[in-house]
C-alpha cells in the first residue's frame, strides 16, 4: 500500500512582500530617522538660542508631559476609531510642529514659548500615535507574518539610532539645526502620504463612555499575569536607563578616559540593538516572554560596571549586550502582545505599556543626581543595576511567563 507523503508546509512570506505593510514600513522608517536626529539637534539649539539647561528642561518637559497624560485616552481612541486614520492624522499634526520649529530655528531669534508650544502639541500628537503601532502591523499583515513584521519594525528602530544622531550632526554643522526639524516635518508628510494607501483591517468596538473603554483596556491587562508583571520589569528598566543616561557620562568623563568612551559606547549599543533585532528576525524562542525579559535583565551589567569604573572596554561591551537583549526584546514582545490581545482592545493595552514604561523615566532623571550628590554615583547606579536586574529575572517565577508558547 502506498502512503501518501505529508506536503510540507509552504513558509509565509516575508511581510515585506506585502504592499500594505511595505508602505507601512517605509514611512515609519522615515518618520524614525527624522525622529532620531531631532533630540541632539533640539538641545543644541535651545542651548545656543537661550544659554539655559532650565529652558530645555522645560521645552523637554512640555513634549513629555502631555504625553504621558494622553496615552491612555489614545489608546480609547486608538481602538474606537480607524488606526490608520488616526495614525495620519497625528503624522499630520507632528508635521506641522516640527515645520514650526524649524522655521523658528532658522529665522534666528526663536521664541521660547513657540518651541514650548509646539514640542507640546508634538507631544499630545505623539500620544495618540504611539497606541496605533501595534493594531496597524496586525491589520496589515498575515497572523503567521506578525513576528518577521514586528522584527522589521525593530531593525527600522535600530537604523534610526544609528543614522540619527549622525544625521542631525551634519545638519547642525552644515546647514543648521531648524533644517533637522523642517527634515523631521518631511519625514512625518510623506509617512501621512503613504498611510493613504495602506489597507488596514479593522475591529470596531461598540460605542461606550470613556471610562468603559479605559476600564475595559486596564482589565485586560490585569487579566494576564505575564503581562502586568513584565510591565513592572519593563518600567524598571527604563527608569534605569534614565540614571544610565544621567549619570553615565560624567563616569565615562573623569574615570573611563574622557568623552570618546561615552560616545563609544552610546554606538556599540547602537549596533547591539540592531544585532539583536536580527537576532529576533531568525529566533523564535518556545518561550518568548520569558527569554525576551531575561535578555532585558542584562541592563544591569553596564550600570554595575559604571559604578564600580570597571575598564571602559568590558563596561562598553556590556552595553552593546544590554542593548542587544533591549533590540530582540522589542519584536518578540510585540508578537506576544499582539497574539494574546484581542484586536479590539490592543490600542488601549498598549498605551497602558507606554504610559507605566514612560512614567518610570522622569523619576530615573530626577532621582539620579540627587542621590548621586548625596552618596556619589556609585549608590544610584548600583541600586538601579539591582532593581532593573531583579525586577526583569523575577518575572521568570510568575507562572503565566513560563507558560505562554
Amino acid at each position: 500500500m502506498t502512503v501518501a507523503a505529508t506536503p510540507t508546509p509552504t513558509p509565509a512570506p516575508h511581510p515585506l512582500r506585502t504592499r500594505s505593510f511595505r508602505l507601512l514600513f517605509t514611512g515609519r522608517t522615515l518618520s524614525l530617522l527624522g525622529d532620531a536626529a531631532i533630540p541632539a539637534a533640539l538641545a543644541l539649539a535651545v542651548l545656543e538660542a537661550t544659554g539655559s539647561t532650565a529652558a530645555l528642561a522645560l521645552v523637554l518637559g512640555c513634549a513629555m508631559v502631555p504625553k504621558l497624560l494622553l496615552l491612555p485616552l489614545g489608546g480609547v481612541v486608538g481602538d474606537r476609531f480607524d488606526a490608520r486614520t488616526v495614525a495620519l492624522t497625528t503624522d499630520l499634526v507632528r508635521c506641522v510642529t516640527q515645520l514650526i520649529v524649524g522655521v523658528q530655528l532658522l529665522g534666528g531669534t526663536p521664541s521660547l514659548a513657540v518651541l514650548a508650544v509646539a514640542e507640546a502639541l508634538g507631544g499630545a500628537a505623539g500620544a495618540f500615535a504611539m497606541p496605533t503601532d501595534a493594531p496597524l502591523v496586525k491589520g496589515v499583515v498575515a497572523a503567521e507574518s506578525l513576528h518577521r513584521a514586528n522584527a522589521a519594525m525593530s531593525v527600522a528602530r535600530s537604523a534610526g539610532r544609528l543614522g540619527g544622531p549622525a544625521l542631525a550632526g551634519t545638519l547642525v554643522l552644515t546647514v543648521g539645526p531648524g533644517w533637522a526639524f523642517v527634515l523631521d516635518a518631511a519625514t512625518f508628510a510623506v509617512s501621512a502620504l503613504l498611510l493613504t494607501a495602506v489597507r488596514v483591517k479593522r475591529v470596531p468596538i461598540p460605542r461606550r463612555s470613556l471610562r468603559a473603554d479605559l476600564a475595559e483596556g486596564w482589565q485586560e491587562v490585569r487579566s494576564r499575569d505575564w503581562y502586568w508583571t513584565s510591565l513592572i520589569g519593563h518600567s524598571a528598566w527604563n527608569g534605569a536607563a534614565a540614571v544610565l543616561m544621567t549619570l553615565g557620562p560624567a563616569v565615562a568623563v573623569h574615570r573611563l578616559g574622557g568623552g570618546t568612551t561615552w560616545v563609544l559606547l552610546l554606538q556599540v549599543g547602537a549596533v547591539g540593538y540592531l544585532l539583536g533585532a536580527l537576532l529576533a528576525d531568525r529566533v523564535s524562542p518556545r518561550r518568548p516572554v520569558l527569554m525576551a525579559n531575561l535578555g532585558l535583565a542584562t541592563y544591569a551589567l553596564p550600570l554595575i560596571l559604571l559604578a564600580v569604573a570597571a575598564p571602559a572596554p568590558v563596561t562598553i561591551a556590556s552595553y552593546g549586550l544590554a542593548q542587544a537583549g533591549l533590540g530582540f526584546l522589542s519584536p518578540v514582545w510585540e508578537t506576544a502582545v499582539q497574539r494574546s490581545v484581542p484586536a479590539h482592545a490592543l490600542a488601549r493595552v498598549t498605551s497602558y505599556d507606554w504610559l507605566l514604561s514612560l512614567a518610570a523615566m522622569p523619576l530615573g532623571y530626577t532621582l539620579a543626581p540627587i542621590a548621586a550628590s548625596a552618596w556619589g554615583p556609585e549608590v544610584p547606579l548600583l541600586a538601579a543595576g539591582v532593581v532593573v536586574g531583579g525586577c526583569c529575572a523575577a518575572t521568570a517565577l510568575v507562572p503565566g511567563v513560563r507558560r505562554l508558547t
